[in-house]
């Protein structure tokens, strides 16, 4: 199942994707689950795949796209997670994962605007996949990790990188920097996450491109990784970090501006599209 948080004339929701429409399981289940992530948490996705059959109730064209998980309890994302990207940047190979946390308030929607900082004109790019966590745990191991994952997700981990430099958490969080969208694929429509292939494209242009399967610490390692500093839960999510092709290792840097149109495919997940614009238009 591919599934949805969305608002439609002002109230939030969630469904089911299906040709074109949503679904809407959060007017059938919305006393039990009040969102995505309650549903997650209650392990409810069996009682969300009986309403598949059911008949559409919203065209996709007429929601207002919410994050995937509207309120995760932690975003952790993971840098220099690609060969690739850590020699385009000078980098040494890691040892370790690199983790920051993300501000839910740095992170917007499918077709929602995305905002340039107008105290900096470093605006980055990083399009990468995420994965959503389905169960509770400390201390997991790598061999049961999978278990733990209820479905992907897609991100654009927004870059502010001369404040980045300064100070890493500022560079990650301006508001409404990034984005996560523009549903979650369940999976069991995923059965090897290794196989997906990732693509960024700015108007049209692409800017990188690269299989999960060059992941420095695969999604287990992660998993393991981060389960053992701190508790997941249910909700969860997991940005696993981008591959080469970044705004700022082009020679000049190609920065987003005001205007841009973002866009991050993921193979079998969908395609996670923003417009960029400016703090003023934004009401900033």
């Amino acid at each position: 199942m591919k599934l949805v948080s969305y608002k439609k004339d002002g109230k939030a929701s969630y469904g089911i994707v299906k040709d074109g429409s949503v679904i809407d399981v959060g007017a059938r289940l919305g006393a039990k689950y009040a969102d995505l992530g309650a549903v997650i948490a209650g392990r409810a996705l069996g009682e969300v795949q009986q309403r598949d059959g059911e008949k559409p109730d919203v065209k996709l064209a007429d929601i207002e796209y919410l994050p995937t998980i509207p309120r995760p309890g932690k975003i952790v994302c993971i840098g220099y997670n690609y060969r690739a990207h850590v020699a385009e940047t000078g980098a040494k190979l890691p040892e370790y994962p690199s983790v920051f946390l993300k501000m839910m308030s740095a992170v917007v929607g499918h077709e929602q605007p995305i905002v340039a900082p107008k105290i900096s004109g470093d605006f980055d790019y990083e399009g990468e996949l995420a994965v959503v966590i389905g169960g509770g745990g400390r201390h997991i191991p790598e061999a049961d990790a999978m278990r733990y994952v209820v479905g992907y997700t897609i991100m654009d981990d927004g870059s502010v990188r001369d404040w980045q430099r300064q100070n890493l958490i500022a560079g990650k969080n301006f508001p409404n920097s990034g984005s996560m969208g523009p549903w979650m694929t369940t999976a069991d429509e995923i059965p090897d996450h290794r196989q997906l292939v990732l693509t960024t494209r700015v108007n049209g242009e692409e800017r990188q491109r690269s299989g999960v399967d060059k992941l420095i610490f695969d999604i287990p390692k992660l998993i393991a990784y981060v389960s053992s500093f701190t508790r997941l839960e249910p909700g969860d999510v997991i940005s696993t970090g981008t591959p080469e092709g970044v705004a700022w290792s082009r020679k000049p840097p190609l920065w987003l501006k005001p205007g841009d149109v973002l866009e991050i495919e993921v193979s079998k997940i969908g395609t996670l599209r923003n417009r960029v614009i400016s703090e003023a238009e934004a009401g900033l």
